[in-house]
């Protein structure tokens, strides 16, 4: 059986093909990837499940991929030999046993989608749309490059992609907005990278107007193939818990195209038969950039674009989200929740958790401030499983982690602060400096 996909517009119903360079439809609306879901429907959920099982661990190229794995729900339309993929997914679920005993949870895991190739989510979603594009240039289709607009992890996981496959990238960063880390990656992979006296919405812009040639294909999320990608993450993690569904899942939101995909993942699955029950999907977002939050109090009446201030997590420092619809459409349909955490609340909270085993990103650290609230607020109890969505790696904040220990970010209490002792070197004064530092473990 050959399955099929396509671009939909949501609201007219407008189709186009998956190799034809556009990114809205006629009536201005982002288009999605539309799966003929009777063909899909002609394996049973049973059927689904053997073969995503199968391909767990596989040698066969690509479906050791947790992407590719799900290849027919994805875009079934390329050949194997025009997939890019880094063996991107199938990322850790950690059981975060001690920090949830701290919290009074029973079940709480951290999806840890930093544990990749460029260290971030993102690469869910570049696998997707470098494969189509790759596809497309040796059809004939002349795509000069690939642009994006980055506020850095999407930056890393575009020239990454684009130099397996031998395609051209470029990227518009806001200028001093980024980590060296998340800087130096595009750099490394050869793109041209561009830093912009603006904050990403500022690149967004530039962006879509610099992709209005055809010739040079636009990667945010706005181009519905990295959604594809990334509603994954929402199948794997059923699939690792032997096709439960969890209660709760939480992730930071900035562009808003991680929930919208993880809405795509449960529906799939829901309409499939794979899963029967819906979890509560949550996004937390820093209070420096909160125009979802802000909507979500008003009962998502509209959306008021907003000028991002400095937050510590960088990349999700946006004040006006292209994919805000979709979220919106996403929230609603599984019972959601937004939360607003301020530098302090995301700073510790990330420190906090680190003091269990993990190594937090801010973005993490954004989605644990959220879980915080609720656990105060006894918005979840204590037999609820839930999920936090770990996006990026702690090790691409370095400096961020680095001046929590000094107590050097501004505005913030470092409650788990942890200094490093300079001592001479004397016996006697290091086995004093031991006895009062585990003294206060106590």
């Amino acid at each position: 059986m050959a399955f099929n996909a396509r671009f939909k517009g949501s609201h007219t119903g407008n189709t186009f093909p998956l190799d034809q360079v556009i990114y809205r439809d006629t009536d201005g609306g982002l288009l999605e990837v539309d799966h003929d879901m009777d063909q899909l429907r002609t394996r049973s959920a049973a059927e689904w499940k053997k073969l995503f099982e199968s391909r767990c661990g596989s040698h066969q190229w690509p479906y050791a991929s947790g992407v590719w794995g799900k290849k027919e729900w994805v875009l079934p339309g390329i050949a194997d030999e025009d997939i890019i993929s880094l063996n991107e997914g199938w990322t850790n679920l950690f059981y975060a046993k001690r920090f949830g005993e701290q919290l009074g949870l029973d079940d709480l895991w951290v999806k840890l989608c930093g544990n990749s190739h460029t260290g971030s989510f993102k690469d869910l979603g570049m696998t997707a749309l470098v494969s189509q594009v790759n596809h497309m240039r040796r059809h004939g289709v002349p795509i000069r490059a690939v642009a994006c607009a980055s506020t850095g992890d999407t930056s890393a996981a575009l020239a990454a992609y684009c130099a397996a496959a031998g395609i051209p990238s470029v990227v518009f960063l806001p200028g001093n907005k980024i980590s060296v880390a998340q800087l130096i990656q595009p750099i490394s992979n050869g793109s041209i990278v561009l830093s912009l006296d603006t904050d990403f919405d500022g690149c967004m812009k530039i962006v879509q107007e610099v992709t209005e040639d055809k010739g040079l294909y636009l990667a945010n999320s706005m181009n519905s193939l990295r959604i594809e990608g990334q509603k994954t993450i929402s199948i794997e993690i059923c699939q690792q818990f032997g096709w439960d569904v969890p209660d709760v899942i939480i992730i930071p939101g900035g562009n808003l195209g991680n929930v919208s995909a993880l809405g795509r993942g449960f529906d799939m699955m829901l309409d499939l038969g794979l899963i029967t029950k819906k979890p509560r999907l949550v996004v937390a977002q820093a209070a420096n950039a909160n125009p979802l939050y802000a909507a979500f109090k008003s009962g998502f009446s509209k959306l008021v674009p907003i000028q991002a201030k400095k937050t510590e997590a960088s990349a999700i420092q946006i004040g006006n989200p292209v994919s805000y619809d979709r979220a919106v459409r996403a929230l609603k349909k599984y019972d959601g929740m937004v939360y607003q955490v301020d530098e302090e609340q995301l700073a510790n909270a990330a420190h906090l958790a680190d003091r269990t085993g993990l190594y937090c990103d801010p973005h993490t650290g954004v989605a644990i401030g959220a879980l915080l609230q609720m656990v105060e607020e006894k918005a979840v109890s204590r037999k609820d499983r839930i999920i936090v969505v770990s996006t990026a790696h702690g090790l691409k904040f370095s400096e961020f982690k680095t001046r929590y220990h000094k107590s050097e970010l501004a505005g913030v209490a470092a409650k788990y602060a942890n200094p490093i002792e300079e001592l001479p070197a004397d016996t006697g004064k290091v086995k004093a400096v031991l006895e009062r530092r585990f003294g206060e473990m106590v």
